[in-house]
């Protein structure tokens, strides 16, 4: 059954997917907003009693516990009538409602905000539109006359006033101005009161190229404040209409916004025009230089990389000229640590194009080096894919490097190399080895991007290994290297790998799920935070069915029933989704045939993850075929953490899954 929701942020609600929970009169909502107003704390009846009513009744306490059962029955109403509830929990004195942390919009609009503090700014306005999407009307609706609701009402709706400005001045700030505009309009029109938005909106149409709109605002202001407050403008409106009417330099759009990677693009290709003929050689190798600084920056550089890679290809093909084309292709050698690819049709592009001009390079050993980058970019393009050409391009791409001995040819190799080192479960020894072997090699001769990837790598092996210690140290490592020499992707992957510790934490013994603010809850709220930092990353491959996947991770890693939303993005991930959907709602017959529909799991970096999927959905089903295969699949990652390999998530100790599959198949 899928979890109760709340909602505070316009009238009170509760419900269950789709469908709105029926809570009777207006007292039974009351006891449930002054609830969650609570926090999770309990609230004594006598004070439940004592905010219900001015002059509270003669059986008044009975009544609240009348409305408390009442309320009971609706956010639980498969209970068993003598079992204890564990949503709202009778505790000491009084009551507590113990919803998750993302159950209550208003939590969840909180937790947003402050995310949003955290994340690169280029990243924060879609997360702060997000949060302010939660607001259906006035906090606390129906209440705002109560002293209890009053201070909260207040509190959340500054909150969200101050949300909506920082909204809008991060769009003015990173060169997005016109779409700050609209949001500012109609903020003002509800809180003209608020000088700051004013001072915004004025600033936003002035960068917009509108002088005359943004003074007719300051001066709307200026005749509002007076009209309705009886005070002046600040200093702040004050220093921007005088530096409007001076066109202030200081007041000109930023240099570089959030459109950077774009702009930097536009003036180096515009440079080429001028200097290089359309279509030349230099320029054409000059290109992709670009596009691998451009995809190390990460969002729009990443994004902006992959747009132009194959138009540069693809005139470098139109020259009939193979090795030129081989320059070409093999120059994008941006390190690689996630073992699914972001655009599978332009990788499958890339790889046809590589294989063609393998063919035409001559066969000599002038060629070697040009030979070992393509097959060093098939074997990268190829991640994900189970063919066996994948990983022959890499071990050929490997020995050429080795014999001609060159430090970075060497490391673009083994990035192929262990793009390919997941074709089965058990492997990460072999990652390690890899990884240790880029660290070194990075380290030695300054390729400082592959120094990166090999930290990324053993990061990720060692946490496979269960060895959470030497994990920490690549963590540390890696994010000092990222630091110095500006690496912003690295702290999405190490943000997931420190929501992974949490979740083995959560895992420990000990630990328990529904204790209040428990390591469960804080893995939880990990891994949501962790995920948002992918928003505007440029890593479709990474993002898509992630969040989900690491939920349903740590609740089958605790033993916990699978809890799947079907209407959670699960990306590439939803046919290990569907047969617990398909359980949930008691439709056993299909959830045994998508099961047994399964494919063998891609050989990626969630290999031994999505074997302990099918294995949950398997033990759940008794489907003893698939235990049997996904017993056979597991084995050779006895010992290791399932999943953990890919330094983002976990479903537990394989061991764990072995032995529970044993059982079954022994019963």
């Amino acid at each position: 059954m899928e979890a109760v929701t709340f909602g505070v942020l316009g009238a009170v609600t509760a419900g269950r997917g789709p469908d709105v929970l029926a809570l009777k009169g207006p007292r039974h909502r009351a006891v449930l907003a002054r609830l969650i107003l609570a926090r999770r704390r309990v609230v004594p009846v006598a004070r439940l009693v004592e905010d219900l009513w001015e002059a509270p009744p003669p059986r008044a306490v009975g009544a609240v516990r009348t409305f408390v059962g009442d309320l009971r029955r609706a956010l639980e109403p498969d209970r068993p009538s003598r079992a204890p509830a564990r949503l709202l929990v009778t505790e000491g004195p009084g009551y507590a409602l113990r919803a998750a942390p993302d159950a209550v919009d208003a939590w969840r609009f909180e937790a947003a905000v402050t995310e949003a503090d955290r994340l690169p700014a280029a990243q924060a306005p879609e997360r702060l539109r997000a949060a302010l999407g939660e607001w259906r009307g006035p906090a606390y609706a129906e209440f705002g006359t109560e002293d209890w609701a009053r201070g909260e009402r207040s509190r959340l709706t500054e909150l969200r006033l101050r949300a909506v400005e920082r909204r809008a001045e991060l769009l003015v700030e990173l060169g997005r101005a016109a779409e700050a505009v609209p949001d500012l309009d109609a903020h003002l029109t509800e809180h003209p009161w608020r000088e700051e938005s004013w001072r915004l909106l004025a600033l936003a149409l002035y960068r917009t190229g509108r002088q005359a709109d943004a003074l007719a605002v300051l001066r709307r202001a200026r005749a509002l404040l007076a009209g309705r407050l009886g005070i002046d403008p600040g200093p702040r409106l004050r220093r921007l209409e005088a530096g409007i009417l001076a066109q202030d330099p200081d007041l000109d759009p930023p240099g570089e916004p959030a459109d950077a990677a774009a702009r930097l693009w536009a003036r180096t290709t515009e440079a080429y025009d001028r200097t290089v003929a359309a279509g030349a050689r230099a320029r054409l190798e000059s290109t992709v230089g670009l596009l691998c600084g451009l995809a190390v920056t990460g969002g729009g550089g990443l994004e902006a990389a992959r747009e132009h890679r194959m138009t540069a290809v693809q005139a470098a093909e139109e020259t009939g000229d193979a090795e030129l084309t081989a320059r070409v292709i093999g120059a994008y050698d941006v390190p690689a640590n996630w073992t699914r690819g972001d655009d599978p049709e332009l990788a499958r592009r890339i790889v046809a194009a590589a294989e063609r001009t393998l063919a035409a390079l001559p066969q000599d050993p002038t060629a070697d080096t040009a030979r070992c980058r393509l097959l060093a970019t098939v074997a990268l393009e190829s991640r994900g894919v189970r063919s066996p050409r994948g990983p022959r391009a890499a071990a050929e791409a490997e020995e050429i490097a080795r014999r001609l001995d060159d430090p970075a040819l060497l490391a673009f190799a083994l990035n192929g190399v262990f793009m390919q080192s997941c074709t089965r479960a058990g492997l990460a020894p072999r990652r390690d080895a890899i990884g240790a072997e880029l660290t070194a090699l990075g380290a030695r001769h300054g390729l400082v991007n592959h120094e990166v990837l090999g930290h990324l790598i053993r990061l990720q092996a060692r946490a496979a290994l269960a060895d959470l210690t030497a994990a920490d140290a690549h963590a540390r490592a890696v994010d000092r290297l990222a630091e110095r020499y500006e690496r912003p992707l690295v702290g999405v992957f190490t943000a997931w790998y420190r929501a992974l510790r949490e979740a083995v934490s959560a895992d420990a013994p000990g630990g328990s799920a529904d204790a209040p603010g428990g390591s469960a809850d804080s893995a939880e709220a990990a891994y949501r935070s962790a995920a948002a930092r992918l928003d505007g990353a440029g890593m479709p491959g990474l993002e898509r069915g992630l969040l989900p996947l690491a939920l349903l991770g740590l609740r089958l890693a605790r033993g916990r029933p699978a809890r799947v939303d079907p209407r959670a993005d699960w990306g590439p991930y939803r046919p290990w989704a569907e047969p617990f959907a398909l359980l949930a709602e008691g439709r056993d017959t299909e959830a045994r045939g998508a099961l047994r529909a399964l494919p063998e799991p891609p050989p990626d970096l969630l290999y031994e993850a999505l074997c302990c999927a099918e294995a949950a959905a398997a033990l759940g089903l008794g489907d003893r075929p698939a235990l049997r295969r996904t017993y056979d699949r597991l084995l050779p990652a006895a010992g290791e953490l399932a999943g953990a390999g890919s330094g983002l998530l976990t479903f537990g100790p394989v061991d764990g899954w072995l032995a529970a599959i044993r059982r079954a198949l022994d019963a």
